[in-house]
């Protein structure tokens, strides 16, 4: 069993961020910028794949790993994340302790306060409405199972493309839906600098509006009653000047964009 971190980067005119993300097994990095190049060496003993391509999108940098992907297990991972020392055998060790997931939601911590992560209590096999609340960089994942389902991230959703998140969501829901067992785990395998987002531009009505359109791609049955909740939730949070009714109206629009189409 052998460990590969498949990075998503941006913007980066160096090899610089496998020590700043403490890398230590093989790795895919798949740097969006403005060139496009292929290299392929050594660090730390260690075979790694940087990969430079001239295009935006964070589903096709992660599909771009993933059809290059070649170990047993592999792990999504952002290029903000400091993995902690070991983490290669944590994972392994994990998915020996459990040898019927396919895919593990590992442990992260954020080191900005004012942006946390969900903390994972419990190690257990995870279901579709708890799979909504995490993102990829959790993920580790056998990698011959998700090739046998064809299991991909849309290019519609997430940074730089139409709808401006959700691409791990979609993610996780087609790998449920497609029959693969999920499980979560308390073992912590990196920090996370929480500290920029390439996407998020504020609580706007375009946010609202997409996370409708996700909302009736993944549940559709259940759209309308999940918006209902978040608009609660975020008509409570200090941050959102929107009222209740106005986040509701936006996410009711992206709904209706969605199941008109």
């Amino acid at each position: 069993m052998s460990v590969q971190v498949l990075v998503a980067a941006m913007h980066r005119t160096d090899h610089s961020i496998l020590e700043e993300m403490n890398i230590s097994s093989n790795a895919i990095v798949v740097n969006q910028c403005d060139r496009n190049s292929f290299e392929k060496f050594k660090y730390r003993g260690q075979e790694i794949l940087f990969l430079s391509y001239n295009e935006r999108g964070v589903g096709l940098s992660r599909n771009n790993a993933l059809m290059r992907a070649s170990d047993d297990i592999c792990v999504f991972a952002d290029e903000d994340m400091i993995y902690v020392d070991g983490y290669t055998e944590l994972i392994e060790n994990e998915f020996k302790k459990n040898p019927k997931a396919d895919i593990i939601l590992f442990s992260l911590e954020s080191l900005n306060k004012e942006k946390p992560l969900s903390v994972i209590k419990e190690s257990k096999r995870v279901g579709r409405k708890e799979a909504m609340r995490y993102g990829c960089a959790r993920i580790a994942f056998k990698r011959e199972r998700l090739i046998d389902k064809n299991i991909w991230f849309s290019l519609l959703f997430g940074g730089g493309t139409k709808y401006s998140s959700g691409e791990d969501t979609i993610f996780l829901q087609d790998c449920l839906k497609k029959g693969l067992r999920v499980y979560k785990s308390t073992v912590k395998i990196a920090d996370v600098k929480q500290e920029e987002s390439t996407w998020f531009e504020g609580y706007t009505e375009k946010l609202f509006f997409d996370k409708g359109v996700l909302l009736a791609t993944v549940m559709p049955n259940l759209a309308n009653l999940y918006a209902l909740g978040l608009s609660y939730k975020y008509a409570q949070n200090k941050s959102v000047k929107m009222s209740f009714w106005n986040i509701w109206s936006a996410m009711k629009k992206g709904i209706n964009v969605k199941k008109n189409n």
